[in-house]
Parts: structure tokens; sequence; C-alpha cells
């Protein structure tokens, strides 16, 4: 059997960050949404997203194959259901198609001749932006449950202060030194060769993913995510960082999301409530307007490879696209788009080849190649987003 996540009716609900990305390799919980499916399926999975996206992230149909949309988190019964699928099922979970059994040539199939089997469980979607820091504690929870199942963390060092230390798992090469790690409220996960630096103080859930590091003294609220290879410090309250991402300094990130190869200055802070306590409101790319949430906690949501300055301040609920550059005093403006260069007094386009440029060292840094693909998804968003640019 063959396994095809798809991007579903959600896509657009979760931009800025599947402007660069599919919306099954988004991070929310300890892994991304296709790393859970494949750990569930055990099986590798390819995708259907927008055609830009495509030679990156390819599609392999073969003669049997199921369909599952990406925005659903899978869990055991779930992936039990998915894989007894036969051909003319679909899984259901009230309006939306979980996922269906497609021969070759059905990605786009009429499901009033399906038989359809209704889930009765709960099963967690990511449908906005938000959900990604709003249901990241459970999705933590499911995660931390799925990776240390049957298995034995390493020790925790004596200098660590625990509270709850049966909610603690930490991978092999993690070093941990002078912590305080309270795993009371959510489990605390500590990948491979990850670090916690002396002083730092943790209340779970926390992934800290591979390779990832807490900086001197940094206090991490949960539920929080620091994906692979990023470095925070300073204050962290429910947030997710996706990877090669750093808030390495001083300042505040509360009820936020940061895409890959990111960097927040020292000293960057961000509001995510309003001074009059009320729901907080983000920018919609399908309206071109400001939609409500539900949240009256709401901070940055920030796209790949965007920059800011130190001392940056970003008010409640400021969405910033992919690739923007932004510095100096005062508020930015709560929607930056993408390819965007200034801040408070105004913004000029940022040019693709000096963007280009930085993005080149910034990956080298890591070992990591800007490829022409790379390359070639950034030229797509630039003309994409021009529209919301005013030079």
């Amino acid at each position: 059997m063959n396994y095809i996540l798809f991007d579903g009716p959600y896509r657009n609900n979760l931009l800025p960050f599947t402007f660069t990305r599919p919306v099954a390799d988004i991070r929310v919980g300890i892994l991304t949404i296709r790393q859970k499916w494949e750990s569930y399926l055990e099986y590798t999975t390819t995708t259907i997203t927008e055609d830009y996206l495509a030679d990156k992230f390819p599609m392999v149909e073969m003669d049997d194959n199921i369909m599952i949309n990406a925005s659903f988190l899978p869990n055991y019964e779930v992936a039990e259901i998915v894989k007894s699928l036969e051909h003319n099922q679909a899984l259901f979970k009230d309006e939306d198609v979980i996922a269906f059994y497609a021969k070759e040539g059905e990605e786009h199939s009429d499901f009033s001749t399906f038989e359809a089997i209704e889930l009765q469980g709960d099963i967690l979607k990511i449908e906005h932006a938000w959900d990604i820091f709003s249901k990241n504690g459970d999705a933590i929870a499911e995660d931390f449950n799925l990776i240390t199942k049957d298995r034995k963390s390493q020790p925790i060092p004596a200098t660590v202060n625990t509270v709850n230390p049966e909610n603690i798992f930490i991978e092999k090469g993690a070093i941990l030194n002078f912590a305080t790690l309270n795993a009371s409220s959510g489990p605390i996960y500590i990948g491979r060769d990850a670090e916690v630096m002396e002083g730092s103080m943790i209340r779970g859930p926390l992934a800290l993913c591979n390779n990832a590091a807490l900086k001197l003294g940094t206090k991490v609220y949960g539920p929080t995510t620091v994906g692979p290879h990023s470095k925070i410090g300073g204050e962290v309250n429910n947030s997710v960082i996706f990877g090669y991402s750093n808030k390495g300094h001083d300042g505040f990130l509360g009820n936020s999301v940061i895409g890959e190869w990111c960097n927040l200055g020292a000293d960057t802070n961000n509001s995510n409530l309003k001074n009059n306590y009320a729901e907080v409101r983000l920018w919609d790319y399908q309206t071109e307007g400001f939609a409500k949430t539900g949240l009256q906690f709401c901070g940055l949501m920030m796209g790949d490879h965007s920059k800011c300055g130190i001392n940056t301040m970003f008010n409640t609920g400021t969405v910033v696209g992919v690739s923007a550059n932004i510095f100096g005093s005062g508020f930015p403006r709560n929607f930056v788009p993408s390819f965007s260069w200034g801040g408070s007094k105004g913004f000029v386009t940022y040019k693709t080849n000096k963007a280009f440029e930085v993005a080149q060292v910034v990956m080298a840094r890591r070992k990591e190649e800007f490829t022409d693909q790379d390359k070639a998804i950034l030229e797509h968003i630039f003309e994409e987003t021009k529209q919301y640019r005013r030079d």
C-alpha cells in the first residue's frame, strides 16, 4: 500500500508557514505531521501539494494509494483504521475527510460514491496557524508516548533538579547541567545531542528536538517546542519554533510560531495580550483582512528566512511573511509582507538576490545547502506576494 499526504482545504489558513512547505511538514509537538504519520503507519509517505513545491516535495503514485489529509494528527486508533481502508472507503470526522482509498488517477474523488466511515474518537486537527501553538500541548503528549514507548531514558544528571522525573525523557548525546526540569504539568523531551545550559528553568510540556539548545538561564513555559538545530534564550512561553532558527538572547516570545532559518535579534519582544484584553485578530491571506482567532493570547507568526534586529518590538497578533528583514525602533505594522525590508517607519522590497545571498550564508553555517529548488520556491513566493508590498 502507498500513502500520500495531501494539503487539504486548510492550506491557505496555515500561511505563511505553507508558503515554503506542504502542510505535512509543519512541526507541532515533537515531530512534524509527516513524521507522525510515518511512525504510526511504519511506511514512508509522499505528498500532493502546490505545483511550485512539487519538485522539492514530490508525489509517488502507485496502483493503490491511501490519500491522507495532512491537517489531521494521527493516533493509534486512527492509524489502524487508515491502514485497513479498502477501495471506495473513506474515513471522515464530521464534514472533513481524514483519508480515503484511491486507485491511480483518483486523487480527486466523488465521496458520494464511497462508503463513509465516521471516526468516533477524538483527533487533533491543525486548521489555523494559531492551532500550531494552541494545540501544541496535546501534540507533545501524543508524540512523547509514541517516541518513548518501551524505551528507557538516559539517566538524569545529578546536578539537575527535577519534578516528576518519570515524565522526563532524555535521548543519547544530550547535555544537561545545573538546570531545573518541572514535568508536573506535562512531559519534557530532550532530544539527541540537545543541550540545556546552566541555570535554565523549564516547566513542561517541552519538546527540545535534536541538536537544539537552551542558552544560559533560559526560562521556558510549556507547551513549547524548540525544533532541530534551534537555539533559544531569555523567556519563552507556549511557542513553536520549527527548526534551524535562533532566539539566542534575552527577550520574550509568547504564544508564537517561528518558521525555519529565522533569527530574532537580542532583546526582541512580542506582545501576546492586547491592553484591553480583547480577542486577537490575525492577518488572513484569503480575505486579505484581519480575522478573529477566538484567542485572548496570540503573539507572533513568522515565516521562514525572516529576521529582526536587536530591540525589535512586535505587537499582539503580528504576521510576518517569508524572507522579511525588520529593524529599528517602534512597532512595525502587524502584517509584514514577504520580502519586506524596514520597520515602523516603512518598508521597501527586499530584493531576491540580496535575500538569496543571506540564505546561502545562513544555511552553509549549519552545513545545509541552499538549493536551486529552494531558490525557485522563494522566487515564486516573491511574485505571489508582490501585491502586498508597497515601495
